[in-house]
């Protein structure tokens, strides 16, 4: 999974802003580091979660089709472009499960977890995907060799193959991203995510806990709820 920052306008001290506006007015300009932090951690304690909403971190991510869908469903505060296979031929990278990659399902629907498989099984795995990828991907090249239309060829490929999508998010929102798509001992409400997902969900983190470092620690500290 491939995750890059491509531009951001979130700071710690533009929450605190936007917070005291409504109760010193133009004065909101003003600043206390110490208060900051305090103002902040009170913020996400008590969930006033709009001061939040003002910032912005743009990601352009690379993963597979199956991850970009997960990603889809969270609207609120989330704006995407991904890459069309109507406009272009895509290029043949597809996933393929690594070994460490829990593959067996126990439990039911709702309370199941995984545990590693066998060699065995990772071998299965391993081998029927790249099987499946390497004759999608031979249909769709002769069905453009033909002439077909690529909006028509990509219908055989499958969501393991990756595609690229912009992602614009405030802070508001990609806390409530990261709250259900990682999973952490810290959390209030324990997640399941799914490990792909998390994976791209990890490396966003890693950009927030650097440029909003108050933030974060807030987030962390009050149980990784988003306000």
């Amino acid at each position: 999974m491939d995750v890059g920052l491509v531009q951001q306008l979130a700071t710690d001290e533009m929450i605190c802003m936007a917070a005291r506006v409504s109760t010193i007015g133009r004065n909101a300009l003003d600043r206390d580091e110490e208060k900051d932090q305090g103002l902040i951690s009170f913020l996400l304690r008590d969930r006033h979660g709009s001061p939040f909403e003002h910032g912005s971190f743009t990601f352009r991510i690379s993963a597979p089709i199956f991850v970009v869908r997960e990603f889809m469903r969270h609207r609120a505060g989330m704006s995407y472009n991904e890459e069309s296979g109507r406009y272009r031929e895509l290029e043949p990278v597809f996933y393929v499960p690594a070994g460490e990659r829990p593959l067996v399902q126990v439990g039911k629907a709702g309370q199941y977890d995984f545990k590693p498989g066998t060699f065995e099984q990772w071998f299965v795995a391993s081998e029927s995907t790249r099987t499946a990828y390497a004759t999608a991907w031979e249909s769709y090249q002769n069905m453009l060799a033909a002439g077909v239309a690529r909006e028509v060829a990509r219908s055989v490929l499958p969501v393991g193959i990756f595609s690229t999508f912009y992602v614009t998010c405030n802070p508001r929102s990609l806390m409530h991203f990261l709250s259900l798509r990682t999973k952490s001992d810290d959390a209030k409400y324990k997640s399941f995510p799914q490990v792909e997902i998390q994976m791209v969900a990890d490396q966003m983190e890693e950009h927030f806990k650097r440029l909003m470092p108050t933030t974060h620690e807030a987030f962390v500290k009050h149980g990784r709820v988003a306000p």
